[in-house]
């Protein structure tokens, strides 16, 4: 009877642990409503923990006006490894020397698939100029290489595609919520960054930040 009980308990944590994993994971891929550039300011060293500042909405647009003709700061992007379609390691720093557009997306996220079209002309027109490294979060699940490649394939995607098949570079930049995109300099410097699926303009703007 003792044995019965003991798992019995074991079950039900097991059926709460994968549901709260359930939910957790699904999160990915709703709509963000979020699509306010950020751009990073240089930290200051202290010795208090950093907090979140709230910012009211109808200081928003006044703040967004004065980010943008402030120096953005320098933060070095953090590295890691991807994989291209043949299975070849690449790092993000293999592209420093141009700037950068990183992008985390899923085949199944609506928003990811709303801003692509976007991406995917601005790589046309800018992709002798400025690198898109465009990090499939392959999870080997809902997600694989052969699903994220088939999506490009149906809608004629020409953009460089790389696979998180390990979760490293979504960990390493905090790529919770899809979409995400980075901007990064030439010099390999954090400038902007974005929560949530943008549009032409958007994009435009956080390549100007890299360009300029």
């Amino acid at each position: 009877m003792k044995n019965k009980n003991t798992l019995l308990v074991i079950v039900l944590v097991f059926v709460l642990l994968l549901g709260g994993a359930y939910v957790l994971y699904d999160r990915l891929g709703q709509d963000v409503t979020a699509e306010q550039m950020i751009v990073h300011a240089t930290p200051k060293p202290t010795a208090e923990p950093a907090t979140e500042e709230v910012v009211p909405e109808d200081e928003s647009a006044a703040a967004a006006e004065t980010y943008a003709d402030e120096e953005p700061e320098d933060i070095l992007a953090p590295d890691f490894q991807v994989y291209d379609k043949d299975g070849n390691a690449v790092h993000l720093s293999d592209f420093f020397g141009k700037p950068i557009v990183l992008n985390f997306w899923a085949s199944w996220c609506g928003p990811c698939q709303s801003e692509m079209p976007d991406f995917n002309e601005k790589y046309a027109e800018l992709g002798n100029d400025v690198h898109f490294v465009m990090v499939n979060m392959t999870d080997g699940g809902r997600e694989t290489v052969e699903t994220a490649s088939a999506f490009i394939e149906k809608n004629g995607y020409n953009f460089p595609v790389f696979f998180d098949t390990t979760g490293e570079a979504a960990a390493t930049y905090g790529a919770y919520s899809l979409p995400t995109s980075f901007f990064i300099n030439a010099e390999g410097h954090v400038i902007a960054q974005a929560v949530g699926a943008i549009d032409a303009a958007t994009l435009q703007q956080g390549i100007d930040m890299i360009t300029n």
